[in-house]
This record gives structure tokens, sequence and C-alpha cells, in this order.
């Protein structure tokens, strides 16, 4: 059946316009997915342009938050990302989506996951929740997040094989990310934002030479491959710099299609070393 089927699209093809190139190829890259995640995200489609024109704000979880009053993101949708239910008065925001880059197997192994998902379930309250494909597996057989919307996104490709400054398809297999907010960026782009603004996305490690968050963790804490329990580095400068060069190419990669589609991306972290974007303090959005 199969055979037949792609058969008939390469005669088609030679004869029709580009709409049947375009089914051919995304028949032929449905055909390389697992039919569950083929379904995830194929789901993902749903969401495209949701939120067309409204604002987000972007919470990371650099020590930086806990300079500002986040009781103003009452009312705002907000996107989360990993320990961010932790932050304070998380209880009065409410973020409206959360963010779980692929996972890396290490200091945290299955066990592990399934504390930190159970954990993060009790917290979230009804956020809407994106997980790596990798994680599918996990979350099915262990029965996690029940009663929650759960997302996937099909994480692995490299954002330096991009040439376009089209928006991202989460409903096609997009580049792997170097840090969460990355993911969030993607994804809050699909979702229609035009005004997307970080919080809390520090990436300044590098000059303090300690790894440090706005909470206290719980299930995960010392349990990050790169840094010890107090935050002190365990990654060398070689091995560090060559991630952040990879980040920041992705950062930029992030800033040319925000461009390109008339987003704007805005940093209202307080200090921190990232330099992509324009910076607009956090007061700032609710003094209009």
């Amino acid at each position: 059946m199969a055979a037949a089927l792609r058969k008939i699209l390469t005669l088609a093809s030679m004869l029709l316009p580009y709409g049947v190139h375009e089914l051919r190829r995304r028949l032929s890259n449905r055909q390389k997915l697992p039919l569950n995640i083929a379904r995830s995200l194929e789901a993902n489609r749903q969401l495209a342009g949701l939120h067309a024109g409204q604002r987000c704000f972007i919470l990371g979880n650099g020590p930086s938050v806990r300079d500002l009053d986040l009781s103003l993101l009452e009312g705002e949708n907000v996107i989360t990302v990993s320990n961010g239910y932790l932050h304070s008065d998380f209880d009065k925001f409410r973020s409206r989506y959360h963010c779980v880059p692929q996972i890396t197997y290490g200091l945290m192994n299955s066990e592990d996951v399934i504390r930190w998902f159970e954990e993060m379930h009790s917290y979230l309250g009804a956020a809407e929740l994106f997980l790596s494909s990798t994680e599918s597996e996990l979350i099915r057989n262990h029965n996690l997040f029940s009663g929650r919307t759960v997302r996937y996104l099909m994480l692995g490709k490299s954002f330096d094989d991009r040439s376009s400054d089209e928006i991202i398809d989460i409903s096609q297999p997009i580049p792997g990310v170097e840090s969460v907010p990355v993911m969030a960026l993607m994804i809050a782009m699909y979702l229609g934002f035009k005004e997307l603004i970080l919080l809390g996305v520090d990436h300044d490690h590098f000059l303090s030479s300690s790894y440090q968050y706005a909470f206290d963790l719980k299930v995960q804490k010392g349990k990050d491959l790169t840094a010890n329990a107090d935050g002190t580095l365990q990654i060398n400068r070689h091995d560090d710099f060559q991630s952040l060069a990879r980040l920041w190419r992705q950062y930029r990669a992030i800033s040319n299609i925000a461009k390109a589609n008339d987003i704007r991306i805005f940093n209202s972290t307080p200090g921190g070393a990232l330099d992509e974007f324009d910076r607009r303090p956090f007061q700032a959005w609710f003094e209009e």
C-alpha cells in the first residue's frame, strides 16, 4: 500500500504543482517517526497562532529573579521552565505553559525523573506541559501527569543547519537546544505571540564561576552534571565555552527569525550576560 502510494505521488509530482511535492515531503517525514510521536507532533498544529498578537513572559530560573515582584505577572501569559514552579509567588501568577527539554540521564536516573515529574505535576496547576518526545514512553508507562495536557516536541536537529527565517514548526522535528529558554521561545513564536519578554535568563555562570537558581531545588538538588550541589562549576572552560557558543548561535537564530516575522523579543532580566535582545526594565511593562 505504502509503496503504491509513493509511486503514484512520484508520477503526480512530475505533472502537478508544488503542493504535491510538499505532500510527498510531509509523508516522507512522517514515515520516519514512530506512529505515536507522529500523532503527538500532528496535534501541535492546533496551537499555530493561538495567541496571535498577544504578549508573553518567559520566566527563566536565574537568581536575578529574586529581585523581581513576580506577583505582577498575575493575569499575564507566562511560560515557565524546568523547576520554575518553585518560584516565589508562583501560586499568584500560575504559568499557562511549562517546558522541559530533553533530559540528560547521568546523575538523574529514571526513578529520579519519575519523582521529579510527580513533584512538577503537584505544583503546576492547570499549565499545559511541553516535553521532549524522548520522555513519552516513560510518561505513558508510569501514567504520569494524569488529567494534564501534555504535548511533545521532537528535538534533535541543529540550528546551524537552518537557512530559513520562517517560524519554526513544532509539529515537525525541530532543533535541539542548549538551554530551555530557547525551546520556550520557539514555542511562543509558533503560538503567535508578538512580544516575548525574557526574565531570569542570566547565562552568566561563566563570569561568576557559579550556577545558582532563584529558589532552592527539591527533587533535582545535586543532580546537575555540570555543577556541584553548592553551585560551583564542574565543567572545564573549554567545554563550557563550546556550549556557550552553540547557545549564543541559537539565540542569534531566534533573533533573526523574530525580526523576519515582525516579532519583538525583549530581555527584562536584571543583569545577566545575554546580549542578543533589546533590554527593557521589568517594571516598565506594568506602567503603561
